[in-house]
């Protein structure tokens, strides 16, 4: 039988539950989270230790099931789920990112986290749900671990109104807690923050120029709705939580101390603090302390003494930092040296940016296409075309190590994602550049914060492409040296990179313009980071981002006036929705000969909007061909047209790709004429005027109003002959508007 014992709590006016039963009883911890009719199951496992390990074997997967979308997805021929997409990868790494401080780091037994999502409704994100999730299955679990903690995703509705009411309002104004999907599309801030006792441990947001100060404002109300459900957490987790198992440490031999302490204690400042832009002389440390331990304690196991040697440089960074010295010898609010470059690369590519920070450097090159070359999205919550694409690629060239190219890691997609958010505020939207773009920014060298240098480069790439970028956007990796028994004394560090990276409290990512914040990532190594200390750092990281963004104008002021030849030209075309299907054709057969005829692709929307895609020649000839067959034509509009047939009555003059209309012989000339051919002849260039548009579409045309004097040029005289009595001539042919008239 199913036992059941469930828990709730309205948060933002819907009902947060927890339900608990046997369902995945073989798990050491789980429980279903629903979230108006988005479900999620989280479950927690532990497995036996693992020899020879030198950090903590946590995993964290999210798994889409499309069934939870009411759909069946995939291929033709493949529709159970595959890889995970990006969406999934980005969420498993937002849960990642929140849990993992709070393990004991020197645990060496695989912990494993799985949030499923069962259903989702079109109001509620699964993300929220599945930290809270994965908090509560791990903290009724015997898993050692220091939870729960708390999610919630914070909007700003109204882009002239900050975050300064503490109430959930509506959808048109203020700040909204836990957004529905509709409220987040043009919303000015999507922020999800997650975190425990009053502090902050994990961020991703994406914002349209956000200002500090409302950021430091919405990460304040962001604390005191976690803390609601940190609370509810603690409750259920007293109520029904197991005991923790106590995470097993091995003691270190007091010989293997000794060992340390005579002979590379008194080395780790100056290897700590070597004033150079990378971590060669604490390798070189680690390297003759390995050496040490092989010759002198061979028995000892290395993994723990390795150990002994991060946390006692850990420890020496610390108290180094606190006194304000830093690895390279910076200051701590110093920018590394700044190097910026757009264009230079090719005049085949689109656009390009190389941007140095120190040693990090980042090749960023754009490529400008069609509306056919956007991304189709089709998962359990993501459906519909991108049309704005960043990607990241980290080569192990980068770190001067080999390795395996090619293929996707969630670090990788991890961060060509942060790029791609913290630039999406200021490219153009689609009715102003209908071009598909897409970003690639290559890791060259690395050393600290590539994602933030894949900000910069791209944004000097997008200059160089001639995009019209609303402004440039810079990004900075923030970092701090906190006491953990005094959380009053700290420093923050502008531009972290090296031993600050790895062995520091904080990689707090800011990307933004000079007007505001466009998109923020924080990781953190400790249990949580107080407010305070967030809002003094985004004050920084504005004081450093303002630094390159000089650098980047410095490189080149403004987008170029125009693209690359080499880039193709866009033309939109705007027709009648009911004249789509005269463009398209039978089976499409009217828009591939056009596309065949200039080269150029066409892409209709249901809208009526047409993008013309090619050469300059090519597309300009689609776009008049298109604009030529949806034509609407008017009395008194002027053309240039060739005389097709002639009658006893007139001549059919083309004036169009498709379209004739009748000069009748009363029009030829000013005066009477008695032959058609005296005043034309099949293949003659003459000027029309359109005289009338009869009720059936058809065009009536006019060689005297469009030039009197035409007739008299080519010799022709007034007629003495009595003229003819009038004749029916039956229906005509304009742009198809009738059977063409017969042959007599």
């Amino acid at each position: 039988m199913m036992t059941k014992k469930e828990y709730t709590l309205e948060v933002a006016g819907r009902t947060l539950s927890a339900t608990f039963t046997n369902l995945a009883d073989q798990a050491a911890g789980s429980v279903i989270i629903r979230y108006g009719e988005t479900v999620v199951l989280a479950t927690a496992v532990m497995g036996p230790g693992r020899e020879g390990l030198d950090y903590l074997p946590l995993t964290v997967d999210y798994e889409e099931k499309f069934y939870a979308a009411g759909r069946i997805l995939g291929s033709r021929f493949i529709k159970r789920e595959g890889r995970p997409s990006d969406e999934a990868v980005l969420s498993g790494r937002i849960i990642d990112r929140t849990i993992r401080p709070l393990f004991d780091q020197s645990l060496r037994r695989e912990v494993q986290v799985v949030a499923t999502v069962l259903s989702i409704d079109e109001t509620n994100d699964p993300d929220v749900p599945a930290v809270i999730g994965a908090s509560l299955a791990l903290g009724v679990s015997n898993i050692p671990w220091d939870g729960p903690v708390g999610a919630v995703r914070l909007g700003f509705q109204n882009k002239e109104v900050g975050p300064q009411e503490s109430e959930p309002r509506g959808p048109t104004s203020g700040i909204v807690i836990n957004p529905a999907y509709p409220e987040r599309i043009d919303a000015a801030l999507d922020l999800l923050v997650c975190g425990k006792d009053g502090k902050i441990n994990m961020i991703e947001a994406e914002a349209s120029e956000v200002t500090e100060d409302k950021l430091a404002s919405a990460f304040a109300q962001a604390v005191a709705e976690i803390k609601k459900i940190e609370d509810w957490q603690k409750q259920i987790i007293a109520e029904i939580g197991q005991e923790k198992l106590l995470a097993e440490k091995t003691e270190l031999a007091e010989e293997v101390k000794k060992l340390f302490i005579e002979n590379i204690e008194s080395k780790l400042d100056s290897a700590v603090f070597s004033n150079t832009a990378n971590k060669d002389s604490i390798y070189n440390l680690k390297d003759e302390w390995k050496n040490l331990l092989a010759e002198k304690l061979p028995d000892e196991r290395l993994g723990p003494a390795l150990d002994y040697f991060e946390t006692k440089v850990d420890e020496t960074l610390h108290v180094g930092g606190l006194a304000g010295k830093r690895a390279d010898g910076r200051a701590m609010d110093q920018l590394r040296e700044i190097y910026s470059q757009a264009g230079g690369l090719s005049e085949i590519v689109h656009g390009s940016g190389i941007f140095y920070r120190g040693g990090t450097h980042i090749l960023s090159v754009l490529t400008l296409s069609g509306p056919k070359d956007s991304q189709l999205l089709e998962g359990m919550e993501v459906s519909g075309k991108k049309h704005f694409m960043h990607h990241y690629n980290f080569p192990p060239f980068s770190v001067g190590e080999t390795g395996r190219l090619g293929g996707m890691n969630r670090r990788a997609i991890g961060h060509g994602a942060l790029a791609e958010k913290s630039l999406r505020a200021i490219i153009p939207s689609r009715e102003a550049f209908p071009y598909t773009i897409r970003l690639v920014s290559e890791t060259m060298a690395s050393n600290g914060s590539s994602s933030m240098g894949s900000v910069c480069g791209s944004t000097l790439a997008l200059m160089d492409g001639g995009v019209p970028i609303k402004a440039p956007v810079a990004g900075i990796a923030m970092g701090l040296i906190m006491d953990e028994k005094d959380e009053a004394n700290y420093k923050i560090l502008t531009d972290i990179q090296g031993p600050e990276d790895h062995f520091g409290d904080m990689d707090f990512k800011v990307a933004g313009s000079e007007n505001g914040v466009t998109g923020i990532q924080l990781d953190i190594k400790v249990g949580g980071i107080p407010v305070k200390v967030l809002t003094e750092a985004l004050t920084q990281a504005r004081a450093a981002r303002l630094q390159i963004i000089a650098k980047i104008k410095g490189a080149i002021a403004a987008p170029r006036a125009e693209i690359k030849p080499s880039a193709p030209k866009i033309i939109v075309v705007k027709i009648p929705v009911e004249k789509i299907g005269l463009i398209i054709g039978p089976g499409g057969k009217t828009i591939h000969k056009i596309s065949e005829e200039t080269g150029a692709e066409i892409e209709i929307e249901e809208d009526g909007s047409v993008y013309v895609t090619g050469q300059v020649v090519g597309a300009t000839a689609a776009k008049q061909i298109i604009e030529e067959m949806v034509h609407v034509y008017q009395p008194g509009e002027r053309y240039d047209g060739e005389v097709t047939r002639l009658m006893d009555f007139g001549a059919f003059v083309k004036i169009g790709r498709d379209t004739e209309g009748l000069v009748h012989i009363s029009e030829l000339a000013p005066f009477r004429v008695d032959r058609v051919t005296d005043v034309v002849k099949e293949g003659d260039k003459v000027p029309v005027v359109v005289k009338e548009v009869d009720e059936k579409g058809r065009l009536n045309l006019s060689l005297k109003a469009a030039d009197p004097e035409y007739a008299g040029r080519k010799g022709a005289t007034p007629s003495t002959n009595p003229p003819p009595p009038p004749r029916d001539h039956g229906p005509r042919n304009g742009n198809g508007r009738g059977p063409r008239p017969p042959r007599y």
